[in-house]
């Protein structure tokens, strides 16, 4: 048998609740770490519990940047997700994927302690 092939997309989206400071473009900051950590927690539980969710290896947070709202306290995280894709299997469904991010989110507004901003979501297969 062939091992299936790791494939990889990309989600983003901006917490409306985390202030964004140079702590969070440090990867060796303790506030950098705790985030990372609770932040790949919760995508992990999100995205196991969806259509993906038995080929899902998991998330890894990539980055916290400058969330692009004008006013408030803003992050945008970035994060690279792993599955496995069978070699028959379909290419991943992004939109579908997004709008169960969406329906697990209430509305891309709530992800465990923080809230999004409900016009932030991407997904990138």
């Amino acid at each position: 048998t062939i091992d299936a092939a790791h494939e990889r997309f990309t989600i983003n989206f901006t917490i409306t609740n985390l202030p964004y400071n140079s702590d969070l473009s440090t990867p060796d900051s303790a506030k950098y770490r705790t985030t990372r950590r609770v932040m790949n927690t919760l995508l992990d539980r999100l995205l196991k519990d969806s259509s993906i969710g038995p080929a899902f290896l998991g998330c890894e947070t990539t980055a916290f940047r400058y969330g692009p709202l004008r006013e408030g306290d803003n992050t945008a995280v970035d994060a690279v997700c792993t599955y496995k894709k069978e070699p028959s299997a379909a290419p991943l469904d992004r939109v579908g994927l997004y709008h169960e991010v969406s329906n697990k989110t209430s509305g891309i507004t709530q992800l465990g302690p923080y809230s999004l901003d409900k016009d932030s979501l991407y997904v990138n297969g």
